[in-house]
């Protein structure tokens, strides 16, 4: 490929030489598996379990358990490809170095672009959440933290215009009173959710420390995370009354699918493992087990959370923000509401650990690569973190989840993540098809889909279009025309290129995930988008390594 192209890529040679020059000023290698599948919990049982599972319960009711499921699937067929991905290319910069050496420059740009995005946004949405189990946390200690301190503008503003027209329930009654609290500057009420930004620099501070001090946090979070999460389940499941699951899905397929945004930010957690690479002592081995682990316990726990909570209260009740702490309080057991708020304030800080160090080292990776300016790939001497591009995440993160609603926050997830995944999938059909994975010392099992993506592609139509509302759903969601087509083009590749199915299922799989995303999602990712090409085509085209 000529230099001058953006399309110009890395081998994987060239990846690892460029590793092993940085050795002896990087990063240091102690992570092993139990470790890595510690931090994987910590990401995806992060704000999802105690938080956004009772928003998205309140749209699709007890059937949010089955979006899990598909959510999970979509996840597991993607970590094999990354799995596979990470075993051949060991390096930090996850899914961007996987671009990089499978489809070029600018697509490893673009998806490092849409995922330090989207581990911001997670990490917001993380610290608004942690933020309400702290206010929670102490006010079961008799502690009243102002409330005008705990609650962005747009949610308390929100909350108080519809009290004038409807009855409040849930969290929208204190939001609402913050409003009216509030005190004026300029005539405008002054809200701000302090503690969101508070905890954010303070585990940006452990992160920049160091991997060690970061690593033994996690463990310990996550053990504690887990115990709290078991304690719920098994106390719980007595308090369940069966009549709360019906109507099962009480707002249909739609209304389980409108939290896809909500559910599939909290999957993202294998992604931050695979930033990791250079600190772990055996990455080739111990990154693909790590991922396929921390994956089947998350998806498990969580099908069991939302069957619980479900079953416990009324699924139209959980439209508040500590989801957990909230339904026990509902039926009584306001101590077990209490160790959970003050467990949760504890556990919801691991996946703020994880995903703080996760953003830094894609930052790291693209500017070694010269797409971004050398002060970001700058390592500590001293505590051997990339030190500069950590600050710029802890800001990054914490000046936008002081001003911003949740919800607004939530519904910009995953556009990104779904994007990197896709070209993550097709990247290892790519390196199959070249015969590179022959070198990768773990490989998806082959299972071939000449026949079978064809086929699966004339069932799926025959039903869509037997439903009598084909069209229709067309023009509510055109993406699906891009996922049809899609499959279409999959299945002659399949056939004449022999592919494996599993990798083309992890591309159907997200891409239809992509198409029940609103038009918010997209909006605010295109705008990144071209905020991001503009410093491409400015800085990383002409300083780009593989330029010089």
């Amino acid at each position: 490929m000529a230099s001058n192209s953006i399309f110009r890529k890395k081998s994987v040679s060239n990846v690892m030489s460029q590793q092993e020059s940085s050795h002896g000023t990087g990063l240091v290698k102690i992570l092993r598996v139990r470790d890595l599948t510690s931090f994987g919990i910590a990401a995806i049982i992060g704000a999802g379990i105690f938080s956004t599972i009772g928003r998205a319960s309140f749209d699709g009711g007890p059937a949010v358990s089955l979006l899990f499921v598909f959510v999970s699937i979509a996840c597991v067929f993607t970590a094999l490809c990354y799995a596979q991905f990470a075993s051949l290319v060991p390096v930090s910069g996850s899914a961007y170095t996987y671009g990089y050496v499978s489809f070029g420059e600018i697509f490893a740009w673009v998806i490092g672009w849409a995922l330090i995005l989207e581990y911001a946004v997670s990490n917001m949405v993380v610290a608004i959440s942690w933020s309400e189990y702290f206010v929670s946390m102490l006010k079961g200690f008799g502690i009243i933290f102002p409330d005008f301190l705990t609650f962005d503008y747009g949610t308390a503003h929100k909350a108080f215009l519809l009290g004038q027209t409807e009855q409040l329930v849930g969290g929208d009654i204190a939001a609402a009173q913050a409003y009216i609290n509030a005190p004026l500057i300029g005539g405008i009420h002054f809200l701000i959710d302090l503690p969101a930004g508070v905890i954010t620099m303070l585990v940006t501070a452990l992160v920049y420390v160091g991997i060690k001090e970061s690593r033994n946090a996690s463990n310990f979070l996550v053990a504690l995370k887990l115990v709290v999460i078991l304690l719920v389940i098994s106390v719980g499941v007595f308090y369940v009354k069966p009549e709360n699951w019906t109507p099962f899905a009480p707002n249909g397929s739609k209304g389980v699918l409108k939290g896809v945004a909500l559910v599939f930010f909290a999957f993202i957690g294998f992604d931050s493992i695979s930033t990791m690479a250079e600190e772990c002592k055996n990455p080739q081995r111990d990154l693909p087990r790590a991922m396929i682990y921390c994956l089947v316990i998350c998806a498990v726990l969580y099908v069991m959370i939302t069957l619980v909570l479900t079953g416990m209260v009324n699924y139209t009740e959980l439209k508040v923000d500590d989801p957990l702490a909230y339904v026990f309080q509902k039926v009584n057991l306001d101590f077990v509401a209490g160790v959970i708020s003050v467990s949760a304030v504890v556990a919801i800080t691991s996946a703020l650990l994880v995903y703080q160090m996760g953003q830094p080292r894609i930052w790291m990776s693209m500017s070694r690569d010269g797409l971004l300016w050398k002060r970001f790939s700058k390592i500590h001497p001293k505590f051997k973190t990339p030190s500069f591009s950590t600050i710029i995440t802890g800001l990054l993160v914490a000046i936008p989840s002081m001003f911003l609603d949740m919800g607004f926050v939530a519904d910009l997830t995953s556009v990104g993540t779904f994007f990197a995944f896709i070209v993550v999938c097709g990247g290892v059909l790519f390196l199959d098809y070249k015969g590179i994975s022959k070198d990768a010392k773990f490989k998806i099992p082959y299972l071939n889909g000449q026949f079978l993506v064809g086929g699966l592609l004339i069932l799926a139509l025959g039903y869509a279009v037997s439903q009598n509302a084909f069209i229709s759903e067309i023009g509510e969601k055109p993406l699906l025309i891009v996922f049809w087509l899609v499959w279409g083009i999959l299945a002659v590749l399949a056939y004449l290129y022999k592919f494996s199915i599993l990798p083309v299922l992890g591309i159907l799989t997200n891409l239809y995930l992509m198409t029940e995303l609103g038009v918010l999602n997209w909006a605010i990712f295109l705008i990144w988008l071209v905020i991001g090409l503009i410093i491409y085509f400015s800085y990383g085209y002409k300083h780009s390594k593989l330029r010089l």
